[in-house]
């Protein structure tokens, strides 16, 4: 399994409505790429204070690599790409991703 993880640092200004409708879609791409598990998604409450660059953050769970790289190179995944970069503070500076293999 890889777990798709995106920390995203929103702009102060963004459209939570945009955020809602691009969490929308990405559901709605789950439902039609084969592999593509779980979708989790919400607001980083940072009890630790350990990521206050990020404000929220979704988890997307793939049942392999080939998943992953399907979704990647997904039209739908990549447009709505781009719009998570112009709702981040510094656009694409404000987006880290972590592709963790999961081993247990």
């Amino acid at each position: 399994m890889i777990k798709h993880i995106v920390l995203l640092d929103l702009d102060p200004d963004y459209n939570p409505a945009e955020l809602t409708a691009i969490m929308e879609g990405l559901d709605d791409l789950r439902h039609r790429l084969d592999g593509f598990q779980v979708l989790e998604h919400g607001p980083n409450k940072d009890f630790e204070g350990m990521s206050t660059d990020c404000t929220y953050a979704f988890i997307c769970h793939f049942a392999d690599e080939d998943t992953s790289r399907r979704y990647i190179l997904n039209p739908e995944h990549n447009e709505l790409g781009q719009r998570l970069v112009r709702i981040c503070r510094g656009g694409v500076n404000g987006i880290s991703v972590i592709d963790m293999a999961v081993t247990s």
